[in-house]
C-alpha cells in the first residue's frame, strides 16, 4: 500500500455508547486487500460465536477496495454480519455510490456494533460521526425515509444514504438495505440487523484525495479499462436490456423457474421479457459510480389516480433479471405493468425481492395443496398470478397479525418447517432459490457457495455452457466451481463487479494493484482467493455448517432441467465429495 492511503483506517462505531474511534489496519489490508477478504477477517475479530444474529454483538462491517475510486467498475461495497435468515455467513454487495462514498469519507471499513435505545441515523462526513435522533423516521418506507434525509445532510452528489424500510423495523429475516433508491445490500437479511440495532440510516460522504504511484502510468492505465468495458460486448448487452434480456433465452433453454419449479419455462415469458420492459415501459438507466455501462434499468409506471379523470401518478422502479424471475414467472405473473406494482411495494417496505418470491410461490402452492387455509392467510387468496393478493400478503408480512406471517418473515425453510412441503420449499443453506434451473451446476453452486448465491461461482454458466454438450464427473463439476469461487474472492475483494470479470484477469489486476501501492504476483492472488475463501468456511464451520447436513429439495429433481442427468445420487455424491474437500483444505492449514 502506499503510504497517506486512507483505504487503512478502519471506522468503529459502538451504537450502545455513542461512541467511535478509527483505528490504522494496513496489516489487513496488505493480506487480503479489501472488500470481502478484510470484512471476512473482521467479521472473525468482532463476532462472537453462536452469537444472536439480532443481538447488539452482531456486527456490521462494510468494506471497500484498493481500486475503489480510482478505476471503473470497481464500485460495490461489500456488506458482511452474520445472517438472521440462514444464523451463518452473511455477505451482501451493493453498487451505487456507497462504496466510494466511504473510501472518499477516508476509510477503507467501518465495523458497526451494539444497539441504540431509541431509533438513530449515522451521518459520517470529515473524520465526525453524529449519531442523529431518527424517532420521527421510524415506520416509514425506503422511499419517504431517503427523500427526508437527502433534504437534512449536506454533501450531495459525493454521498451514500443507505436505509431500511418496515420490513427491518420488524425483523423480517429478508429484510434488505436500501442505497441511493435503486441498489441494494438484498439478500440474506442485513435490514433486520439494522432493525435490531434501531438503525434506521447510514449517510456516508467525504472529499478525501486517493495517492496513485505514477499519474502518467495510471492514466493510460484507465483509459485502456475504460475503453474495454465501453468495447466489450456483454457490457453493451446490459447497457441496452439489462439482466432481463435473460429472461427469454433462460426460458427457451427450459430453465427459467415457474411457479414455484413447478415447471422451467413459462407460457407468459414475453410478457415480462427485458425487450417487452425496455419497449414499453424503460424511463432511464443509471449507473454506479466509475461505471460507464449504465445496466441499472428503471421503469416508469404510469397509472391513474382513483376516482379522477385525466390525473396520474408515475412511479419509477427498478427491474432486473432476479427480480422478475421471483415476482414474475416463479408466482405466475405474466403482466410487465403487475410486476411492477408488486416490486414498488415490496421496494417500499424493503424487502429481498429474491427471498420474498419464492416464498410467495411456497405458500401459494402449500395453500393449493391445503396444507394452510384462509384460517392462516387471514382471507387472502393466495393463487398464481394474482397480484393485488400478493401485494397484501407482502404487507401482512411485515405487520404479521398471525402465527403464519410470522413464520413467513423468517424464510422460506422456517416455514415449511412448520406447516410442511418441504419437499417444494426452494432454499439452499437456508437461503431463497435464485432464478436458474439450469442443471447441477447452478444448485451444487448455491449449496457449497459461502452466501449460497447464484453469484458465489456462475455455475448456471458452467450449466448452459459447459454440461449441456457433455457429461461431467461430480468431482469435477466441483473443483471447477471451488476455483471461479476463489477468483471471486480476488474481485469481491477489489469490490469489481463481476459483470466485469471478464475484463478483470488475474494479469490486469496485478498492474493495477500496482499503481494503488500493492506488489503481488498473479500467483500471489490466487494464493488470497484460496485463504479468504477457506476462512468463510472456516466461520461457517465454527457456526454450525456442514455440507453433508444440506436439505436438498425434491423440487430440483422432479423438474426437468436442460441437464437431463441432474438426480439426486449425483448432487449427493458432488456434495460429499465438497465436504471432503474442504475440509481438507482447512486442515491442511493447520
Amino acid at each position: 500500500m502506499l503510504n497517506n492511503d486512507p483505504l487503512e483506517n478502519i471506522l468503529y462505531i459502538d451504537l450502545s455508547k455513542r461512541m467511535f474511534k478509527v483505528e490504522k489496519r494496513r496489516d489487513l489490508f496488505e493480506k487480503y486487500m479489501g472488500g470481502a477478504g478484510v470484512a471476512t477477517a473482521l467479521l472473525h475479530e468482532e463476532c462472537p460465536e453462536d452469537c444472536d444474529p439480532l443481538g447488539p454483538d452482531n456486527p456490521i462491517i462494510f468494506a471497500v477496495g484498493p481500486l475503489t475510486a480510482l478505476f471503473p467498475l470497481a464500485s460495490k461495497t461489500v456488506a458482511m454480519f452474520k445472517s438472521p435468515l440462514t444464523g451463518n455467513l452473511g455477505e451482501s454487495h451493493c453498487g451505487g455510490r456507497s462504496a466510494v462514498a466511504i473510501r472518499m469519507a477516508g476509510y477503507g471499513a467501518i465495523v458497526i456494533k451494539g444497539a441504540s435505545s431509541m431509533p438513530v441515523y449515522l451521518s459520517i462526513a470529515s473524520n465526525q460521526v453524529y449519531f442523529r435522533d431518527a424517532s420521527s423516521l421510524w415506520g416509514m418506507g425506503n422511499f419517504a425515509t431517503g427523500r427526508i434525509i437527502r433534504e437534512n445532510e449536506t454533501g450531495a452528489g459525493l454521498r451514500a444514504i443507505m436505509r431500511i424500510g418496515r420490513a427491518g423495523e420488524k425483523l423480517v429475516s429478508y429484510a434488505c438495505v436500501t442505497s441511493e433508491t435503486f441498489r441494494h445490500f438484498g439478500r440474506l437479511g442485513l435490514g433486520a440487523v439494522f432493525g435490531s440495532k434501531k438503525l434506521k440510516a447510514i449517510v456516508v460522504s467525504g472529499k478525501s484525495s486517493l495517492p496513485v504511484s505514477d499519474k502518467k502510468i495510471y492514466k493510460k492505465i484507465y483509459d485502456e479499462v475504460y475503453k474495454a468495458a465501453v468495447d466489450s460486448p456483454v457490457m453493451k448487452k446490459y447497457h441496452d436490456l439489462g439482466t432481463a434480456e435473460n429472461i427469454m433465452p433462460l426460458n427457451d433453454f427450459g430453465g427459467l423457474p415457474t411457479r414455484n419449479l413447478k415447471e422451467a419455462r413459462f407460457e407468459g415469458a414475453s410478457g415480462i421479457s427485458g425487450e417487452t420492459f425496455a419497449e414499453q415501459y424503460l424511463g432511464r438507466r443509471l449507473a454506479c459510480s466509475h461505471c460507464p455501462v449504465g445496466c441499472i434499468h428503471i421503469a416508469a409506471l404510469r397509472e391513474p389516480y382513483e376516482d379522477e379523470a385525466y390525473f396520474y401518478k408515475t412511479s419509477m422502479i427498478s427491474y432486473d433479471y432476479e427480480s422478475i424471475y421471483s415476482l414474475g414467472s416463479m408466482l405466475g405473473i405474466s403482466s410487465a405493468s403487475d410486476f411492477l406494482k408488486l416490486m414498488d411495494k415490496v421496494e417500499a417496505l424493503g424487502m429481498d425481492s429474491m427471498s420474498l418470491g419464492v416464498i410467495l410461490a411456497w405458500a401459494t402452492e402449500a395453500r393449493e395443496r391445503g396444507l394452510i387455509s384462509e384460517k392462516e392467510t387471514g382471507g387472502t387468496k393466495l393463487e398464481w398470478g394474482n397480484v393485488k393478493e400478493y401485494m397484501k400478503v407482502a404487507g401482512y408480512i411485515v405487520s404479521q397479525p398471525n402465527d403464519f406471517y410470522k413464520a413467513l418473515a423468517r424464510g422460506v425453510e422456517h416455514a415449511a418447517s412448520i406447516y410442511g412441503g418441504e419437499n417444494y420449499a426452494l432454499a439452499f443453506g437456508g437461503n431463497e432459490m435464485p432464478g436458474y434451473h439450469t442443471g447441477p451446476g447452478t444448485h451444487l453452486g448455491a449449496f457449497i457457495g459461502a452466501r449460497h448465491s447464484h453469484l458465489d461461482n456462475g455455475g448456471y454458466g458452467i450449466d448452459q455452457k459447459t454440461l449441456v454438450n457433455r457429461k461431467m464427473k461430480p468431482e469435477e463439476l466441483i473443483d471447477i466451481l471451488l476455483e471461479e469461487e476463489r477468483w471471486r474472492q480476488v474481485l469481491s475483494s477489489l469490490v469489481v463487479c463481476f459483470f466485469a470479470r471478464g475484463i478483470y484477469s488475474p494479469e490486469l489486476v496485478t498492474r493495477l494493484l500496482g499503481i494503488a501501492g500493492f506488489d503481488l504476483s498473479t500467483d500471489d492472488l490466487q494464493r488470497i482467493g484460496r485463504e479468504i475463501h477457506n476462512e468463510k468456511y472456516r466461520f461457517k464451520i465454527r457456526e454450525g455448517f456442514a455440507v453433508d447436513t444440506l436439505r436438498l429439495p425434491e423440487r430440483i429433481f422432479e423438474t426437468p432441467s436442460p441437464i437431463n442427468w441432474l438426480n439426486e445420487r449425483y448432487i449427493k455424491d458432488a456434495l460429499k465429495y465438497a465436504h471432503k474437500t474442504i475440509l481438507k483444505e482447512l486442515d491442511a492449514e493447520h
